[in-house]
């Protein structure tokens, strides 16, 4: 298979430390959430981390499926709601998601086909199938 990027993140602390890129374009201080014990400070965590790229990819992908589409519309947003989920399998956490996708000046009817369609392309909704539980809707 044909490498079309690579990137690299590298994380120091864990939920706790920092995240960053090796030319140091991005870095993030990574915070546990209140609900997990964690102290009301500034910082992000993997979850959130996750959601952003989850719905940037999902973009990416229905604005391809809008595009070979000829579909004509005013804007097209995707939010991701990533969950850390108990594991009763193993006394461990796993993730859930639910995409939902906003397309103005389309029926729902065909948005609900083309955010489908794009669930198809998704590098992450490929990466996540038959690992992880994720809804994806149209409103």
């Amino acid at each position: 298979m044909k490498t079309i990027y690579k990137t690299t993140m590298t994380n120091t602390g864990g939920r706790h430390g920092t995240a960053v890129s090796p030319d140091g374009s991005l870095q993030f201080q990574m915070a546990t959430p209140v609900e997990m014990g964690g102290e009301p400070k500034p910082g992000t965590n993997p979850e959130q981390l996750f959601a952003a790229a989850f719905s940037s990819c999902f973009g990416g992908a229905l604005e391809l499926v809008l595009s070979q589409a000829h579909a004509v519309y005013e804007t097209a947003t995707v939010q991701a709601d990533v969950s850390l989920l108990e594991d009763p399998a193993d006394n461990g956490w796993m993730l859930g998601a639910t995409i939902t996708v906003s397309i103005k000046g389309v029926p729902l009817e065909k948005a609900e086909k083309y955010a489908q369609l794009a669930n198809k392309i998704c590098p992450y909704s490929k990466a996540t199938k038959g690992n992880i539980s994720v809804e994806v809707k149209a409103v």
